[in-house]
């Protein structure tokens, strides 16, 4: 039997039902105001609509998989042949442990190695110990270098002659980025003879070592400072036409200089943010070829790594649950090669087991979920597509922001980079603050009594420019106070829970408050004798019994008096709900309870 198609019409309609039976609408909102009631407003200034048909969703001519503007992929196979690239990162200064690591994850399924070498990580005059045994004309390798990469790309060449590895068969990258250098640093000087050398290294590379790109765009410094998909893809694309002018004015053809860029992006927990900021990069990226005439050769070459930014200290296993969705994410979006940061990260140094979850969660959606067996699987989607659009016309506008203020650099310069980050982080952590944005084991579900995995500790990462931000550090600071009022006391600071009515009635109250201030590393009683109390009942108890169980509470040596819920009663001091600032409450909380900060 056929049914009768839906209609837009109809969708709205059961939707304005929907909205007004939870007060989001009222009896004299209209159908034509349902989608405004329903829009999504993202960091990056887009509306992103609840409903998508053909008659909103119409962008421009996608093309082929591996053809021009690449928004389907780089590739025309894509990864249906073999997978993406598995690339796991190492940060380990001790070549032994460092060997010892990279051989155990390239026997048991890593395709490439993301080397981090120089000042904190492994020095470079160490890579033949570390490396031994690897079979460079076979895995591909990627040094992160920093400012380093002169003599880490000398040190890598020396290898290659000394294992008799012709470097026409070698593969991977120098990841020269002396733009992202100075984002990271705020170290202005010597720019000119960065960009200099990093030409130089790339006429090399494409004279002698096709199969190695000097040059790494590294976007995920301004997704770390804060940025959102448009800022992240518009200063991505302003640092490669920086770095394409440089290749060519070096003398490379504006093919060779192209296929000498490599971009990296992050890859969030929201995976239709991050298939659509891949698919728009490589679109804007092929307009610049475009533009520069070479068409046909701007199929970017992406390198996705799971955003360090989301991943949480505390409970850190949930951040299991956050990669898994972001290398989805990013084999769906088309990278070329995805990396997952292990699950304890934020906690020191991984160790083995940690890196074998990380290398294993690739494995498991190539091998088994067989993700990378169909190309652009979110291609067609008028979700999907509009996303792509909507991301590729706003990034391309910061783009020529940024390259109307001078380029990269003299935006980073003059603070309009910053601030332009600056805005999308205080939208992001407004929502982060309010628990808008729940990051779970975190601002919810918080466990006081967990027992961290202990780590070695990790070397500190280079800093003094742009910012690097995590989503939970509003939250993880606190926590860090409670610990150390914790080691210090032997207790955690107490909040007096004061109930009214049955448990039935206060049960609701108590839970929420109980989650909420444990966010902050504070524990809860029902017994007297904190400084701060919290009344927990329902709404119906509060006009008659609030005032004065707020007196009493004050004879008892409570300071601070709060009550969950909202209203205007005598005697409270603050009132604990939802959509409340969470860490602006948490703060005064600590405060009020002794614990320094």
């Amino acid at each position: 039997m056929d049914f009768p198609a839906a209609t837009a019409e109809q969708w709205r309609g059961l939707a304005l039902a929907a909205l007004r039976r939870s007060g989001g609408a009222t009896e004299d909102t209209t159908l034509e105001q349902v989608d405004d009631l329903l829009a999504t407003a993202t960091y990056g200034g887009l509306t992103v609509a609840a409903l998508h048909t053909p008659d909103t969703a119409s962008p421009p001519e996608i093309g082929l998989p591996g053809q021009q503007p690449f928004v389907r992929g780089a590739r025309a196979a894509g990864a249906v042949a073999g997978g993406w690239d598995i690339r796991q990162r190492y940060a380990e200064p001790e070549p032994a442990e460092l060997r010892e690591a990279v051989l155990g994850d390239l026997e048991n399924g890593t395709t490439s190695v993301w080397l981090a070498v120089g000042s904190g990580a492994l020095p470079t005059d160490a890579l033949p110990d570390a490396l031994e045994g690897v079979y460079l004309d076979l895995a591909a390798v990627v040094l992160d270098p920093g400012d380093a990469f002169v003599p880490a790309s000398r040190a890598w060449f020396d290898l290659l002659a000394a294992r008799d590895v012709e470097p026409g068969k070698a593969s991977g990258g120098f990841g020269a980025d002396p733009l992202g250098w100075r984002a990271r640093t705020g170290d202005t000087a010597g720019l000119a003879g960065a960009l200099t050398d990093a030409a130089a290294l790339a006429g090399r590379c494409v004279a002698d070592a096709p199969g190695l790109r000097a040059i790494t765009v590294d976007a995920t410094i301004h997704h770390d400072a804060g940025g959102s998909e448009v800022e992240e893809i518009g200063c991505a694309v302003a640092a490669g036409v920086a770095y394409l002018r440089a290749l060519t004015g070096a003398g490379l053809s504006v093919r060779a200089a192209l296929s000498q860029i490599e971009f990296r992006y992050a890859a969030t927990v929201d995976q239709f943010a991050t298939i659509a900021k891949l698919r728009a990069a490589r679109r804007l990226w092929a307009r610049v070829a475009e533009l520069s005439e070479e068409a046909e050769s701007g199929g970017q070459h992406q390198h996705a790594v799971t955003s360090a930014a989301m991943m949480t200290a505390r409970d850190p296993w949930v951040n299991l649950l956050r990669t898994t969705i972001a290398s989805f994410a990013a084999g769906v979006g088309g990278a070329d090669a995805v990396t997952v940061l292990p699950f304890d990260q934020r906690l020191g140094r991984p160790d083995a087991f940690s890196r074998r979850l990380a290398r294993n969660t690739q494995i498991l959606l190539v091998e088994e979920a067989h993700v990378a067996r169909v190309l652009d699987p979110a291609g067609g989607s008028w979700y999907v597509e509009s996303y792509t659009e909507q991301l590729a016309q706003a990034a391309w506008q910061w783009f020529t922001e940024i390259e109307r203020a001078g380029g990269l650099a003299a935006a980073l310069d003059s603070g309009l980079v910053a601030d332009r980050l600056a805005a999308a982080w205080d939208a992001r952590a407004a929502d982060l603050a309010h628990r808008r944005n729940p990051i779970t084991g975190v601002s919810e579900f918080p466990n006081l009594g967990e027992q961290l995995p202990a780590r070695r500790p990790a070397a500190t990462p280079v800093g003094g420019g742009l910012p690097q931000h995590r989503y939970a550090e509003a939250y993880e600071r606190l926590r860090d106070r409670s610990d150390a009022y914790l080691a210090a006391t032997g207790s955690r600071p107490v909040v007096h829970l004061a109930t009214l009515g049955s448990p039935a009635a206060h049960g609701p109250r108590v839970t929420f408050t109980t989650n909420l201030f444990a966010a902050g590393g504070i524990a809860v009683s029902t017994e007297p004798g904190s400084a701060v109390a919290c009344v927990c009942g329902p709404d119906k108890a509060y006009p008659e019994q609030a005032g004065p169980l707020a007196e009493r509470l004050r004879a008892a040596g409570a300071s601070r008096v709060l009550l969950a819920g909202r209203g205007d009663y005598p005697g409270v001091d603050g009132y604990v709900f939802a959509g409340g600032d969470a860490v602006a409450l948490l703060t005064t909380t600590l405060a009020d309870l002794g614990v320094p900060e």
